[in-house]
């Protein structure tokens, strides 16, 4: 966590919420059940458990793992579901009336009436991966929700928040310049603190008020992964709780007093006169703040690993800086952010030429699709220069299509260019840490050296 985080976190209760027979077997149900599941799958050679273990090992080989479900079959049959890997196939399940999302996506078997339960288990604050956030919401409601958050979240809201993201990327290399670090933590210095506090002027949170909502926004962070431990799943749902009491006032304030923010703009969006409700505004307010974090630091994290290690395609971009943001999109094509994702089967389909029967739940592995041979060229190297790096599926497709991709993609090119316009020369200085995720993909610490000799 950034120094400034950390220590905001120490003024706001973020810890735990009581232990009581609810909270218990509500993270029993929808963590530690998963994963147990998992464990012995992946222990009986299952591909499909092993990939998701893989991804919380240090080192682990994702690639390797997903590649060997893709060699057995276009839909592997795995004790947790399906998995499919191919582009063509990914792209047809994210896009399919046949396949939905929701909570019951994230359980092996897509039992609909464990769902149930789990979802009346639940907590009363809004959650990104609960009802009415957009992640698990179908029609009707989810086109009603994306109708309006769609309305606000235009290309050119983004594009005007590009020279902000400029400034606070330029003010964040200044502070690392006057700290005197070399080696330094990218992470922590960095790729975490500039998705934050542009996340802080979507919200339009005032200045006294950030870091405390940006440590919310922290602790939440991990409520979009799977199999949480009991002390995480506390610390996840504290830090929502805390940022649902906290937006509650916000939003009374800009019900009031309107902003010049992209949230104000959001309370006041109407179609066909009618406007999101009170839980509606704080679903996506925290769908914003915690994938809109994770993710970036990720994408962004990601990007600087791989470049410190190509010091001549990081030569070719300084000296032709157009390119930059097909550099950020062949980071989100060869190492994505988001691993994979779920739909489960409401009817009975076929994929790829095999039935597939309602119930079935099915893991979309955009890893794999972003590396799929009859799509990529030598799709195992990274190419800033590939020209269709942006067929990429690493914001998913269909109805459930990332939201805040082109404010993700404005951060990935902004904030890459400026660390090595500053850094020219930046490289790894061993030690860096995967973040232990099984669906998220990205750096929880990464050293480098800022004035690397090469």
């Amino acid at each position: 966590m950034p120094t400034s985080l950390r220590t905001a976190a120490e003024h706001v209760d973020l810890s735990v919420l009581p232990p009581s027979p609810r909270a218990v077997a509500h993270w029993g149900l929808s963590h530690a059940l998963p994963s147990r599941v998992v464990r012995r799958a992946a222990a009986r050679g299952d591909l499909q458990a092993e990939l998701i273990a893989v991804g919380r090992t240090q080192g682990g080989d994702v690639v390797g793992a997903a590649e060997a479900i893709r060699a057995v079959a276009p839909v592997y049959r795995s004790a947790l579901g399906g998995v499919v890997t191919g582009h063509a196939d990914v792209r047809h399940v994210l896009t399919s009336d046949a396949f939905a999302s929701g909570l019951t996506d994230r359980f092996p078997g897509g039992d609909n009436a464990l769902g149930r339960l789990i979802e009346r288990l639940g907590w009363d604050h809004v959650s990104p991966i609960s009802p009415p956030s957009l992640l698990a919401t179908e029609p009707p409601d989810h086109t009603r929700y994306r109708k309006l958050v769609t309305r606000v979240f235009t290309m050119r809201a983004v594009q005007r928040l590009r020279e902000r993201t400029e400034e606070i990327a330029a003010s964040l290399l200044d502070e690392l310049d006057a700290s005197g670090q070399d080696p330094v933590d990218i992470v922590a210095a960095y790729c975490a603190r500039l998705p934050v506090q542009v996340i802080a002027e979507i919200l339009g949170v005032p200045a006294d008020q950030q870091a405390a909502v940006l440590a919310y926004g922290e602790g939440a962070a991990p409520s979009l992964d799977l199999g949480l431990t009991f002390a995480e799943y506390r610390r996840v749902h504290g830090s929502l709780r805390a940022f649902d009491t906290w937006l509650d006032e916000h939003l009374t304030r800009l019900e009031r007093e309107p902003g010049d923010n992209l949230l104000s703009e959001l309370v006041q969006a109407r179609e066909d006169g009618v406007g999101l409700d009170r839980r509606e505004l704080k679903a996506t307010a925290g769908l914003v703040l915690a994938a809109g974090f994770e993710t970036t630091v990720n994408l962004l994290s990601n990007g600087i690993a791989l470049l410190a290690e190509r010091p001549d395609q990081v030569a070719g971009l300084l000296a032709a800086p157009e390119g930059w943001a097909n550099a950020a999109e062949e980071v989100l094509r060869f190492d994505p952010p988001v691993l994979m994702t779920g739909r489960m089967c409401v009817t009975d389909t076929e994929v790829a030429g095999q039935r597939v029967a309602r119930g079935t739940f099915l893991s979309t592995v955009l890893l794999a699709a972003n590396r799929d041979p009859e799509v990529f060229t030598d799709p195992h190297t990274f190419d800033v220069t590939r020209p269709n790096a942006r067929d990429h599926i690493a914001f998913s497709a269909g109805r459930h299509h990332c939201l805040g991709a082109a404010l993700a993609r404005m951060e990935g090119e902004v904030g890459l260019r400026a660390v090595f316009e500053r850094y020219p020369d930046l490289g790894l200085a061993g030690g860096g840490v995967r973040r232990p995720t099984r669906i998220l993909r990205g750096w929880a610490s990464l050293p480098v050296r800022l004035h690397a000799s090469r």
